[in-house]
């Protein structure tokens, strides 16, 4: 066949309707995700915000939130539901889901609502959990992770991270308001005036909190003075706020000392993997001044002071040996609504992978980061802290997934 010929066929063919590839990946469920309203811990955030539900709805997946869930934020049902999420005014409905979204850890009653196989991420307030309620919390089998124990692929915490740029800023507002005669306090301004010393602010912790805290401290002209063990943290401060401060390694002699004429103290020690260190005594604190103020942050894992005891936003503050504790775990609530759009960009990524890898059991196999939140997985205890903390067996997450294969 001559050449010409040959050309013109190829032509012609290749204008000719074509036969269509046949997609032969392997599909994705598609997830069922419940959000409920919270009730308990006065926390007035949501886990997902009306534009995170409508990039679920818009892949595919079913999102049930209860009614009112975030009107504390200002995010009305009618957002909701025109981002494409369904209202239920039936709190069963939406634990009829197989991933429940929270941003305060689940109540006694609440934990009744699970069921067997189902995937439920809250925060873990240690101070607030027993041997009962990690036993009842087993006996549904489900997977529990915990928001703040939920590590990137940079093996930083993103939640904890964006919660603590929020608390370090809160906590010295708080503690300036704390320090006013409004709320009987000694009556100091917190950054001083002409002629008359700014208030002295010590900073235990020189993480997120830590740093923004000193930012902020700093902004308002309030003198600082910053501990952590770890030199790198607090080199990594130094640059962060711009300009050489006061820092020092936690050492009980000094902190003594600094105690004992600070104005504000603010615990901000985070944990890994459990109860955060308790690193100022009763005996410390009987030595400070009267009318000083503690604002620690680190109380939702248990407090850096011996002295602290969980608070509310109602009874935010109580006096011991004459010092004002705050001691409210959830801080960021103050600030729902941009608390939510944080916790709801990380969890919308989270969610978005799983739905990738084909669902949570998949994608906690193979990605580590978010696997370090899981503390139970479908009836055993996967965290050593809190093994020891209540006398239950522990077991290793990754054993389990290597016997499951």
């Amino acid at each position: 066949m001559p050449e010409s010929e040959f050309s013109k066929l190829a032509k012609d063919a290749s204008l000719q309707p074509q036969e269509a590839m046949l997609d032969v990946r392997p599909k994705k469920g598609k997830l069922f995700i419940g959000v409920p309203a919270e009730k308990s811990f006065q926390d007035n955030r949501v886990g997902l915000t009306p534009q995170a539900v409508s990039l679920l709805t818009n892949h595919g997946h079913k999102v049930v939130v209860e009614t009112k869930a975030g009107e504390k934020s200002s995010f009305k049902d009618k957002s909701y539901s025109e981002a494409g999420a369904q209202i239920a005014r039936d709190v069963k409905e939406v634990y009829a889901a197989d991933i429940i979204i929270k941003v305060a850890p689940p109540t006694l009653k609440e934990i009744d609502l699970l069921h067997a196989d189902q995937t439920i991420i809250s925060p873990l307030h240690l101070p607030t959990i027993d041997h009962n309620y990690i036993q009842k919390l087993l006996s549904k089998k489900v997977t529990a992770i915990a928001l703040e124990y939920i590590k990137d692929d940079s093996n930083t915490f993103p939640i904890v991270r964006s919660m603590s740029e929020i608390a370090g800023n809160a906590s010295i507002l708080i503690a300036a308001e704390l320090l006013s005669n409004n709320s009987k306090g000694k009556g100091l301004l917190l950054g001083g005036i002409v002629g008359v010393p700014p208030a002295k602010v010590v900073i235990l912790g020189a993480g997120m909190v830590g740093e923004h805290a000193a930012k902020a401290a700093m902004g308002l002209g309030a003198e600082v003075r910053v501990f952590d063990d770890s030199i790198y943290k607090l080199m990594r401060l130094q640059g962060y706020v711009g300009s050489r401060i006061y820092t020092s390694v936690i050492n009980p002699e000094i902190l003594t000392k600094e105690l004992k004429t600070a104005d504000v103290t603010i615990g901000a020690i985070h944990s890994e993997l459990g109860r955060t260190p308790c690193v100022v005594t009763e005996e410390m604190v009987s030595h400070m001044n009267p009318g000083s103020v503690i604002v620690d942050v680190s109380i939702d894992q248990g407090g850096c002071f011996e002295t602290s005891s969980v608070t509310t936003h109602d009874k935010p503050t109580f006096k011991q040996y004459d010092v004002i504790h705050y001691c409210v775990p959830n801080i960021p609530s103050r600030v729902s609504r941009t608390a939510s759009y944080a916790i709801s960009n990380t969890l919308t990524q989270v969610l978005i992978e799983a739905n990738k890898h084909g669902g949570f059991d998949k994608y906690l196999k193979t990605n580590e980061p978010t696997r370090h939140g899981v503390y139970a997985y479908k009836g055993c205890l996967t965290n050593q802290y809190l093994s020891e903390k209540f006398h239950t067996k522990y077991t290793d997450l990754g054993l389990l997934f290597a016997t499951r294969i």
